[in-house]
């Protein structure tokens, strides 16, 4: 008996020699360092950020694109099916950790051509089987196991990316609308701007033709309102690209899309609290992603350097084998098998594809880095933006007001004769300007706050992790 034991033992003996030179490779260390605060915050708030983010823009059509874009997109459904696709891939890379099982039944004929019309004759033979057998590969080195970590990680990847495309959707719904709607207002203000234009050139026109005006002044205003003509359609053309943005987010053409009238100065904008840099890492979708990418490629390191290494394949059947269908599961026998296999020579294939691996989570090791770095930086962009445009704002209102101010007193003094057309001219202008750059300022306020909500996540959450029973 102890003679029959020594194979065993020296396999055995093999497999664990080879199991302490194939451990697992070293990781490197994940970490990036996360600043103790943001550089650009310049206050705290109390609202923390709600998955729900958009609702804080105070606009119910906003509230209702919003959950069209989640219903009808089509680079979100396309996202949805990348996950099922995933999901399937990690039901078949674990399946090899159970043995496989299989049930054959099988039939035959044989007879020699030249005796086809004699069917009793001892040339002709018939045979009926039946069997069911079962296979499995012992995991010795962990190969197995780390390919179904890895397709496990695969799918949590891909479920961030679905986050992610989502967050990036709607942010994207949020800011063409108000596009759209600041688009509108500056069509708005280029009309009035043209009436006011219109109602100079009047005012030239009529002095003119008395000889209190000159050519050159006519000329002047003239221009003036041709510039604001053209200035019209620049904006239409910008509110159509705009509604045609939208609308392709949404999943529809153009010509099936309704806005309300909703006035864009309606449109608020909340206090965001930013928190603390370290709680980034946790809220971002992509940084998730890239997270549970580098966790796939060191698991795809694993099965690389366990192909290295021999493989042992256990075998059992049941079966049975009859000259008569009768009798075929009369007498039933049983197989039992172990094998080995171990790479020779591949000319260095299988060690290219350990390195192949290898390198492939490095790549994705700084992959992560990058990702933690650039998501502090568009944070700290958005917060930048927030604290430039407000302050921007509460001067650039006192210039609207004195710009407004400016143009009814040359106006007012023009007609009485008391200010030439010049003044005039120039105040107009400066009026416009300030117009549309109190409704640029405001849009990029708007624009600010959904890149920061955006920024940190848009109130998402990493979900518990996955694991193979989940699959």
């Amino acid at each position: 008996m102890i003679e029959s034991m020594k194979p065993r033992f020296s396999l055995l003996t093999i497999c664990l020699l080879l199991n302490a030179c194939g451990g697992p490779a070293p990781r490197s260390d994940n970490a990036t360092p996360a600043p103790a605060h943001w550089q650009f915050e310049t206050q705290h708030s109390a609202q923390q950020t709600s998955a729900l983010w958009w609702q804080r823009f105070g606009s119910a059509e906003l509230d209702r694109l919003i959950e069209q874009a989640r219903v009808d997109s089509h680079d979100l459904a396309a996202a949805l099916a990348r996950v099922r696709q995933a999901q399937a891939t990690a039901v078949i890379a674990g399946a090899p950790l159970l043995p496989q099982v299989t049930l054959g039944l099988d039939a035959s004929r044989s007879q020699l051509l030249n005796n086809r019309d004699n069917a009793d004759s001892d040339n002709d033979s018939k045979s009926y089987g039946a069997n069911l057998s079962a296979s499995y590969e012992v995991d010795f080195w962990g190969g197995v196991a780390a390919a179904r970590d890895s397709a496990v990680q695969s799918l949590r990847a891909s479920e961030y990316d679905r986050a992610t495309v989502e967050l990036t959707l709607l942010g994207g719904v949020a800011d063409q609308y108000a596009r759209t709607l600041s688009a509108r207002e500056q069509e708005a203000i280029a009309g009035l701007n043209l009436s006011n234009a219109r109602r100079v050139l009047e005012l030239v026109q009529t002095r003119y033709d008395s000889g209190s005006a000159t050519a050159l002044e006519l000329a002047q205003q003239k221009s003036l309102v041709a510039s604001q003509e053209r200035q019209l359609p620049l904006v239409r053309q910008q509110a159509g690209e705009s509604l045609i943005t939208l609308a392709a987010l949404l999943g529809q053409p153009v010509q099936s899309l309704r806005i309300g009238a909703q006035p864009f100065s309606s449109l608020s904008w909340p206090s965001i609290d930013a928190g603390v840099p370290s709680e980034l890492l946790r809220r971002r979708p992509d940084i998730a992603r890239a997270e549970a990418q580098l966790a796939a490629a060191q698991a795809d390191v694993e099965v690389a350097r366990a192909a290295l290494l021999p493989k042992l394949t256990l075998g059992a059947g049941l079966g049975s084998e009859s000259t008569r269908a009768a009798d075929a599961l009369r007498t039933p026998f049983y197989t039992l098998s172990a094998g080995l296999l171990a790479p020779v020579f591949n000319n260095g294939r299988l060690r290219a594809e350990r390195d192949r691996a290898t390198a492939r989570q490095e790549e994705l090791l700084e992959s992560y880095r990058g990702a933690i770095v650039n998501g502090f930086a568009d944070v700290e962009k958005a917060l930048n933006s927030i604290s430039g445009l407000d302050q921007q704002r509460r001067w650039q209102d006192e210039e609207l007001k004195q710009a407004q101010r400016a143009f009814e007193i040359a106006q007012s003094r023009y007609q009485a004769g008391a200010e030439d057309l010049l003044t005039v001219l120039e105040t107009q202008r400066t009026l416009y300007a300030a117009q549309d750059q109190n409704v640029q300022l405001r849009l990029s306020r708007v624009q600010a706050s959904i890149a920061l909500y955006k920024a940190l996540g848009g109130g998402w959450q990493a979900p518990e992790g996955l694991s193979a029973k989940d699959i």
